[in-house]
């Protein structure tokens, strides 16, 4: 009767490790990170190699000084029955300036990775005249350190970026202002009319390697199809494993779900089979 209890109660703790659809069971144990916000408050990862909370603080450039777990004044809520698997989904009810993140350190690694995530909006409708971006990993600044995606602000359609950007010394110099730099828009891969509508969900995945060498690369994959022309990101890159986060919803209104890292590079075919999975439920 014990040895059944204990095989019950050992049963049930690896359930809560074990991420849900749509993660194809092959790839499920290079996860480093699984957020799906079916947990019962949403307000953890289901799978971390390190911190399973998420944190709020009132803004990045107090992000850890005035970290705290949860949600706090963040204007999200957890929404059931709207995820991608049938579970629930993280909706950004108005635009958010505040920092919502999780903590990046044993989850993302400069020598390879890959971040997969979906997302559900009408960027024409649902977001304000500014850049957005929903997903931004970084230790530092947009433009210092970090990778991330974005809604840009001033066309129509909307596009939809990856950016990938080293030190920022290093790529900018003393250029005046980084944003205006050649070599700003060298390291910008661009979808200029994204597939994103309220009715779908669509899928995206970053994948880098070798940041922090000559050789680094950074790519981008929109419903399991890679975005041609990768990212040269050639230039010095660090990541400070107490500052590192997976920064989410920054000026944006709309849904995410099944945040995602990966230990390495994913093949094109295996992002694929992430949306496929997805695309099932």
């Amino acid at each position: 009767m014990k040895k059944n209890l204990l095989l019950l109660v050992l049963l049930a703790a690896a359930t809560t490790l074990l991420p849900a659809a749509p993660i194809p069971e092959l790839l499920r144990k290079h996860l480093t990170f699984h957020a799906s916000f079916d947990q019962p408050n949403g307000q953890e990862a289901d799978f971390a190699r390190g911190d399973r909370k998420i944190y709020n603080a009132p803004d990045y450039g107090k992000q850890f000084d005035q970290a705290k777990p949860g949600f706090g004044s963040v204007d999200v809520e957890v929404e059931k029955g709207a995820g991608v698997n049938g579970g629930s989904a993280l909706k950004f009810r108005s635009t958010n300036k505040q920092a919502l993140f999780f903590r990046g350190a044993k989850h993302l690694a400069l020598a390879g990775g890959t971040f997969s995530f979906w997302l559900r909006l009408d960027p024409a409708v649902d977001l304000w005249p500014n850049y957005s971006d929903p997903i931004q990993l970084t230790d530092g600044d947009y433009n210092d350190r970090a990778l991330w995606v974005d809604f840009s602000k001033d066309e129509r359609p909307r596009w939809f970026r990856l950016g990938a950007f080293g030190q920022l010394k290093a790529w900018n110099g003393s250029h005046p202002r980084p944003e205006v730099n050649p070599d700003f828009t060298k390291r910008l891969i661009v979808v200029k009319n994204p597939p994103f509508t309220r009715e779908a969900w669509t899928h995206v995945a970053i994948t880098w390697s070798s940041l922090g060498t000559s050789k680094g690369t950074a790519s981008l994959y929109v419903n399991g199809k890679l975005v041609p022309a990768p990212a040269s990101v050639p230039e010095a890159f660090t990541w400070g494993a107490e500052k590192l986060a997976i920064r989410l919803g920054l000026n944006y209104t709309g849904k995410v779900d099944e945040l995602a890292a990966f230990e390495r590079v994913l093949t094109e075919d295996e992002i694929g089979s992430i949306y496929k999975s997805g695309q099932s439920k």
